[in-house]
């Protein structure tokens, strides 16, 4: 199945990212949250990015073409019309169903449903629709346009055909699919990652090392563009914690409890660059205070 157009619910960081690939690809794309300020600052963050792949010669397009085919709207109005919709809201169990019930009333009934959490099971989203077959997830990572890594994950009902055409629409916006055949909480990229942000997490907590001489250290010893504590900066930790806590939801495993020190920065707001404090500090025009 083409997809030649796409409905995505929540214009956040993720959100705008994803919108700001599948233009760039050629795809309309419908780009939906709950009021045009929120959509306003996911339309400048796209602006300014196309601006800089545009500015550097990676994109044959210029700017207003490639933002022309992004629609922005505050209803599902739209959703009838797509291909695909991709859910992009808050890593929280009940809003993303919440989300998935009124899509698959929207939606045409060969649309395909996605959702890009990165650890909520499918299947549990799958439940809510009539649809399960046409659900999957798309896992994308941060900041979108940079990253080339998708996860496209089976639930228990998705079907052959949904996960191929899954592969097929990244494999067309330019990224690779990493193939996740069974439906396990996280995934397969986050089980791997949560163990060492969790381990780096506690070593601040018990004063081994400070946030910036391990972020430091896994840059130049790792081979990371950036440092666990950077990234969790620009992701947002309530967004890491709801993660963590959903695997430790889903498994009853112990080892995925957020760490002592994540729960208390999320409880007290400091939620990373957004809020100008996360494990960093940063000035209001959004650089980091040294």
């Amino acid at each position: 199945m083409a997809i030649n157009k796409v409905f995505i619910v929540g214009s956040g960081l993720m959100g705008s990212g994803i919108a700001q690939v599948c233009a760039q690809a050629g795809i309309t794309v419908s780009l939906n949250d709950v009021s045009r300020e929120a959509l306003d600052r996911g339309l400048k963050n796209i602006a300014w990015s196309v601006a800089k792949f545009v500015e550097k010669g990676i994109l044959s397009e210029d700017k207003d073409t490639i933002l022309e085919r992004i629609l922005p709207v505050t209803d599902f109005s739209k959703a009838a019309e797509a291909d695909m919709a991709i859910e992009v809201v808050f890593e929280r169990k009940d809003l993303k169903q919440e989300i998935f019930k009124k899509l698959d009333q929207e939606c045409g009934p060969k649309a395909m449903i996605a959702s890009n959490t990165s650890a909520i099971p499918i299947t549990e989203l799958a439940a809510v629709t009539s649809r399960a077959e046409k659900v999957l997830g798309l896992h994308f990572f941060s900041p979108v346009p940079m990253m080339q890594a998708v996860e496209v994950i089976r639930g228990v009902s998705t079907s052959d055909e949904t996960a191929r055409a899954g592969k097929n629409f990244v494999l067309r916006i330019g990224k690779e699919p990493i193939m996740v055949n069974r439906d396990v909480a996280g995934f397969v990229i986050n089980r791997i990652n949560y163990p060492s942000a969790m381990e780096a997490m506690r070593l601040v907590e018990q004063g081994v090392a400070t946030v910036e001489d391990i972020d430091k250290g896994l840059r130049l010893a790792s081979g990371r563009k950036m440092g666990i504590f950077e990234i969790g900066d620009m992701v947002g930790l309530e967004v890491t914690h709801s993660a963590m806590m959903a695997m430790y939801e889903e498994t009853g495993d112990p080892r995925w409890y957020p760490p002592l020190l994540l729960r208390r920065k999320v409880k007290a707001g400091h939620l990373g660059r957004k809020t100008g404090k996360g494990w960093y500090e940063y000035n209001p025009d959004g650089t980091r205070k040294e």
